[in-house]
């Protein structure tokens, strides 16, 4: 008589490393919003005197240059720090214009179709046809360089990927159990978007936006690294690497710092939003 054994199902542990790559954006956000504040740098002045120092360097007003000085003698730590407030102001910016335009257009050609759906996704085909980096590096290269012309200049196309989705949440809700008795109760279609609809767009939305804000920012420092956009004025990482591209064999800290620091905030952005990602989709499989 053979014994029968009933197979039990293993439940392999799983590492649950989110808050890593939280912490780490939580940290380039203080860094944003608080290190311009403890270091006095002005991006006009030019001590020559203290040019191509190395990391670690004593300068002649008698501070530590902790990455080092660039070709005019400007303290690289410094515009690594004031860099991080301007890639992420334009990054959030631009983000948060997409996020709003896209979702509001997507669930409102997903929610009454026809007309405005048929409308919206001709539009979205055509702004498509052509690349959204091009598109910007024409417009940011037309008008006045400031801050507010790059992120119009980078909202031009960023808003498709949200009002695509929006749209297809939209299109898969509208016609749910929940969503017809509202509509025999009366309720409006206004109420139904934001109360029935509008709910379910969060979660995969939120993914989205990580993405779409490494992107951005990763789009922005192209901008800047070809000095199109941002004005003199205005720090940017781009702006920082494209100045030690001619010295990379002599000074290579000062591409090197603000490139790592770009790196690491697109990377740990994109892995948020993955987890993101994953986390919404398998609350979808148990809805």
């Amino acid at each position: 008589m053979t014994a029968t054994v009933t197979p039990v199902s293993v439940r392999r542990p799983t590492l649950r490393l989110w808050w890593i790559p939280l912490a780490i954006v939580i940290f380039y956000a203080l860094v944003a919003v608080c290190g311009p504040l403890l270091l006095s740098y002005d991006p006009v002045d030019t001590p020559l005197a203290d040019r191509l120092l190395p990391p670690g360097s004593a300068t002649t007003s008698g501070s530590i240059a902790v990455f080092g000085t660039d070709s005019l003698g400007r303290d690289v730590f410094a515009q690594v720090v004031y860099g991080a407030r301007t890639s992420m102001l334009i990054g959030l910016s631009t983000v948060a214009i997409c996020c709003a335009v896209g979702v509001a257009l997507g669930v409102l050609a997903g929610y009454f179709g026809k007309i405005l759906d048929a409308v919206l996704g001709r539009f979205t085909d055509v702004l498509l046809a052509f690349p959204g980096i091009v598109l910007a590096i024409v417009v940011a290269g037309l008008f006045e360089r400031s801050i507010g012309l790059v992120i119009l200049a980078l909202s031009l196309t960023g808003w498709i990927s949200f009002a695509r989705l929006a749209r297809g949440s939209a299109v898969s809700f509208r016609s749910r159990d929940w969503v017809d008795a509202a509509r025999v109760m009366g309720v409006s279609s206004g109420s139904i978007m934001l109360r029935h609809i509008l709910p379910f767009v969060v979660g995969p939305v939120a993914a989205l936006f990580t993405v779409e804000f490494g992107l951005i920012v990763l789009a922005e420092a192209g901008l800047s690294f070809l000095g199109i956009g941002l004005p003199a004025s205005a720090v940017s990482w781009g702006q920082v690497i494209a100045s030690g591209k001619e010295y990379l064999a002599t000074a290579w800290w000062i591409s090197a710092f603000p490139g790592i620091a770009l790196a690491v905030l697109v990377l740990v952005v994109g892995l948020l939003g993955d987890q993101l990602s994953s986390r919404y989709q398998r609350g979808s499989t148990t809805r």
